[in-house]
Formats: C-alpha cells, structure tokens, sequence
C-alpha cells in the first residue's frame, strides 16, 4: 500500500514509533511514539481499523509527579489487548518504566502501571522492550515481558513479567553484568514459550552480542549464574554519530531478535539483527541459531553498497510462513538524504532480498537549519498476518518537512 504519514495533521514533532497488530484481526493496529506537541515528550498513540490506511491519534495520560515521557514500545495478545511500555521521568531523574493496557483494541487504555520506579539520578530506568508470549506451543502464552536499562555510571539489563496483561509487574531479574555499558535490550518469543533476552555490551572492552533464555516462562534465566550469558558475535559499534557531513544524530548500536514461532523452513529457529561498523561503515548483521545457544557467523543483509551507512535494524518474523523481515534506514539513494528498506528472507534467513518502503528520501535534519542530535534511537516492524509487513519509522519527508511517523507494507 502507498506510504501514510499518520502524525501529518498533528502539531509537533513524532520519533521511535513502535508498532503492534492484532493477531486475530488484522485491520486493528496500534502504533505508539514520542510527541512533543505539549512542550515536553509525551506517548502518542494511533490507531487504524482499517490496516493502517487511515489513523486515529490521541495522548496517553501521564503518571502523576513525571514531567515527561519518551521510548514507548507496544506489543499485542490475545484477543483484543495491547501492551504499551514507556520510560518516565523529570529531566535526568527518576527515570521510570511504566505500563498502559487497552482491552479493546487501543480505543481506550487504562491509567499508567509502575513497572520499577527510579530515584534520582541513581536509579533512572530507561530503554524498555516489551514482547508478550503469543505462541500456540507455550504454556505460558499470555505473559508480557519488559526488558530495561538502569543507566548510571554503568548499566545493565533487568527483565519483568506479567502474568495479568500488566495489571501488575513480578520482582526485576538482572540479567547481565552490572559491570558494562548496555543500551536498549530485544525480547523474543520462540517456539515453545522460550524467553530470549539479548543486548550488546559495548563496553568498557570486548563488545559482543549475548543471549539469556528462560525455558520456564521468566522464572529463571540459562546460563543459571548472572555474569555468564551466551555468546551471539563480537561486534564493532557504529560511531555516533555516523561519518556523514551533515549528520548529529545519535545512532546506538541495539540487537533486535526475532524468533520462528511457525511451522515453515525456519521453524523454531532465533534471529539477532545490529548494525555494525566492522567493515568500515555502518552495516546490517544478522546472526541464526536454531535453538539460541549456537550461532552462525554473522553476515550482511542489506546488498548495500560499501561506504553507505545503514543503521536502526528492527525484525520481524512472520507467526504463520516464517518470513524473516529487517528493516533499516539507509543512505544508499543519495549519500547524504535517508530512505527506510526492508530486507526479507522467504527461506529462513538463507538469503535476502532489499526493497525501499518510502517513497522519497529525507533531510534528517529536516526544517531545522543545523544538523539535529536526536531521531529517535529504533524505528519499528511487525507482521500483519498470514505475512505482510506493518513497517513504521520517523521522517521529515517534505512537505512538512517535520519529524513525522510513517507506516507501510
């Protein structure tokens, strides 16, 4: 379908859009994003009954004492509910993760949850990830997972779950060395209800992608001891920001996961997507293991050509054929403008093919007149079932020429 820019009409400005759709009925969708019409970040939310062709947009209440919000991720389940998870917070304090839930198809959503409070400037949870057990194999589907980041002078990774579609959040696991550099983490599904949680240490030496899985539906975690963790691939961050006259933005370097809930040539089997700068320039990686524990050898995706940048991979692999899909943006049009594509694989990740989504290159720095630091950190993919793309990211494409939130197929 054409490109739609869903935030066109509203005031303001829309970045890290994050998308769901029902599982059931394919035409309900809901994508949430940062809105700063108010003056300070707030969790915009759209929402489409008709596949994404037309949106209704409104602003999730925010929680008493919280000055701002941002980083907001969505995922679905059964049968009409969405999961939203956001950080909160007041400048650089009490950075906070909090949950909404809308029991009928994000026409509505009810007040804000805490997930883990922050205090301060010691205590400030940020990034989060959720991703909600749909599996037909799982006995534990129905549970909602959200991953963190508590950010001081190191980080690490933290999990909760839900067993009540986040009416209330279990005690956090930390899942990672407290004694490293993390940002946002992924969550993935697998087959039989496995939880697997990935992140990349970039620092303070060695980067490297990891992996902890939990086979009893985040009771506990594999490895059993909390400083070891499975090894995806080393990996060489991309610059922020990247080497392109023009460009100041922030571009982390993130693992996205997928996993093949479905019962096609990759059944069963786990996907690890980043981008990486080991050859020189920004490029997307994607690593396969059939059961999370060992790894192929990471190898690009995108076809692009060397020397281009393309960074901001986010996977989704579809429940019903398995089709692996990344995508990413890219400068490969024209060197200095972006554009989104998406790589899919019709074969379980043996090969790829690349197509452009949006349908003109964009100035990231947009109406502004000097190169911004910020778009967002993560743009967004799902599947709409049996096996079409729902895509969403941010651009400035004209003529609004403003930070806007896109959506296509």
């Amino acid at each position: 379908m054409p490109v739609v820019n869903i935030t066109a009409a509203l005031p303001g400005n829309h970045f890290e859009p994050s998308i769901a759709v029902n599982s059931v009925l394919a035409n309900f969708m809901c994508v949430v994003y940062v809105d700063d019409s108010l003056g300070t970040g707030r969790i915009g939310v759209s929402r489409s009954t008709d596949g994404g062709q037309t949106w209704a947009s409104a602003i999730l209440p925010q929680p008493s004492g919280y000055a701002s919000a941002e980083a907001p991720t969505i995922d679905y389940t059964f049968p009409n509910t969405f999961i939203v998870a956001c950080h909160v917070y007041n400048d650089f304090n009490d950075g906070t993760i909090v949950s909404y839930t809308s029991f009928d198809n994000g026409a509505n959503f009810n007040p804000p949850v805490i997930v883990q409070r922050g205090y301060g400037t010691i205590i400030h949870n940020d990034e989060p990830f959720i991703a909600v057990d749909r599996s037909p194999g799982s006995p534990y589907r129905g549970n909602a997972y959200v991953s963190y980041t508590p950010l001081f002078n190191y980080s690490a990774i933290f999990i909760q779950r839900s067993l009540n579609e986040g009416a209330s959040w279990e005690t956090p696991q930390r899942l990672s060395d407290p004694r490293g550099f993390h940002d946002r983490a992924a969550v993935a599904i697998g087959l039989s209800g496995e939880v697997y949680s990935g992140y990349i240490l970039t620092g303070p030496v060695n980067p490297e992608a990891n992996l902890r899985i939990s086979y009893n539906g985040g009771v506990s975690y594999y490895p059993d001891i909390a400083r070891e963790s499975l090894l995806i691939s080393s990996v060489v961050p991309v610059p922020s920001p990247l080497p392109v006259t023009g460009y100041g933005f922030r571009v982390q370097t993130n693992l996205t996961l997928g996993a093949d809930i479905s019962s096609g040539l990759g059944s069963g089997n786990v996907y690890a997507a980043w981008n990486d700068y080991r050859n020189g320039y920004a490029d997307i990686f994607l690593s396969i293991s059939p059961d999370g524990q060992l790894w192929s050898i990471p190898k690009s995706i995108t076809g692009a050509p060397p020397g281009t940048q393309n960074f901001f991979p986010a996977i989704t692999v579809s429940p019903s054929t398995g089709t692996v899909r990344v995508i990413y943006y890219t400068n490969r049009v024209n060197g200095f403008l972006l554009d989104v594509f998406v790589a899919e694989s019709f074969n379980g990740g043996g090969s790829f093919t690349n197509r452009r989504l949006t349908d003109a290159s964009f100035d990231p720095n947009g109406n502004f007149p000097t190169p911004v630091a910020l778009i967002g950190d993560y743009i967004t993919a799902a599947t709409s079932l049996p096996d079409t793309l729902a895509a969403v990211w941010n651009a400035t494409t004209p003529p609004t020429g403003k930070q806007d939130i896109y959506f296509s197929t």
